[in-house]
């Protein structure tokens, strides 16, 4: 059994290697602007430009267009000062992985990457954390040393048995109210519904990032004979026979099933969606989310 020694050693050198891996590969994405991960619309007001597919029409500045006949939208400034909320799944199921990685060391990496990429400026950024029953908060401060030590007690976060309510864990972030900033929800997702209501209600608010966590085993079933596969949230064992091509079939079409109404959700809630897998390269695509949304906002065009 790992002692809470060895546990906290083990996060420092990982959060050290995230830092190093994370400032080289992602620092200066960017640099000379506040946009932040999620480029929304901010809260201060612009100049006003012409209409465009896909722009929110509750932005229509009517006196333009009133004045010049053609459809105007009021454009905002990012605020200099944003505050970030992580709402940080951290349940046994997290505790998982068939990969180079776990599903938690994802998390923890999503984490750090948030942080890196919005902590600047006067930023802030706290957490709520869910593990079993059990919830925390860590406040939101700003500066670089408050983040380090968020991500610290995050990777130290022992899993206990049970699940977390994804959805109050959620609806934690709507209370209280608070003026619009970013809201990243990072979790597997593999819980039943009730988290979509907090997620939308979170979302008329707040710039709302999902970071859906993913294993390979999830989507589909190796062949590899009898398995015995355990939750890791209740204790319960069942044996799979995964030589039966038509059961793996049928896995798989219930997994992508499973994992299509997860979008669909994410996406009726107006939030945008980053898929990390426990077998590709996260820092890359968490890379290439980044310059999808600043090439959208560079066309004008909605998440």
């Amino acid at each position: 059994m790992v002692s809470r020694a060895q546990s906290t050693e083990r996060a420092e050198v990982v959060l050290s290697k995230l830092q190093l891996l994370i400032t080289r590969k992602l620092d200066g994405l960017l640099q000379g602007d506040y946009l932040g991960l999620l480029p929304g619309p901010g809260s201060e007001p612009g100049e006003s430009r012409e209409y465009r597919p896909g722009d929110d029409v509750r932005r229509m500045d009517w006196p333009v267009t009133a004045r010049t006949t053609v459809p105007h939208v009021r454009q905002t400034v990012a605020d200099r000062e944003l505050e970030t909320w992580l709402a940080v799944d951290l349940s046994a199921s997290l505790d998982y992985g068939t990969a180079d990685c776990l599903k938690r060391d994802l998390v923890v990496a999503a984490s750090a990457a948030v942080a890196h990429l919005t902590v600047r400026g006067g930023n802030r950024i706290g957490a709520v954390v869910g593990t079993g029953d059990t919830m925390a908060r860590l406040p939101a401060r700003p500066g670089r040393k408050e983040a380090d030590g968020l991500l610290r007690q995050l990777a130290r976060t022992q899993v206990r048995p049970g699940r977390a309510d994804l959805g109050t864990l959620i609806d934690k972030l709507n209370s209280p109210p608070r003026r619009r900033g970013m809201a990243v929800v990072i979790s597997d997702f593999m819980t039943p519904t009730g988290w979509e209501r907090p997620l939308r209600k979170l979302a008329v608010r707040h710039d709302v990032l999902c970071v859906e966590v993913v294993d390979p085993t999830e989507l589909e079933l190796p062949d590899a004979g009898v398995l015995t596969l355990v939750d890791p949230e209740t204790g319960a064992s069942h044996e799979v026979q995964t030589g039966d091509a038509r059961l793996r079939a049928r896995y798989a079409a219930a997994a992508a099933e499973q994992r299509a109404t997860i979008a669909r959700e994410i996406r009726r809630a107006g939030a945008a969606q980053l898929r990390l897998r426990t077998d590709s390269d996260w820092l890359l695509d968490i890379v290439r989310f980044v310059a999808a949304q600043r090439h959208a906002r560079t066309r004008g065009t909605t998440r």
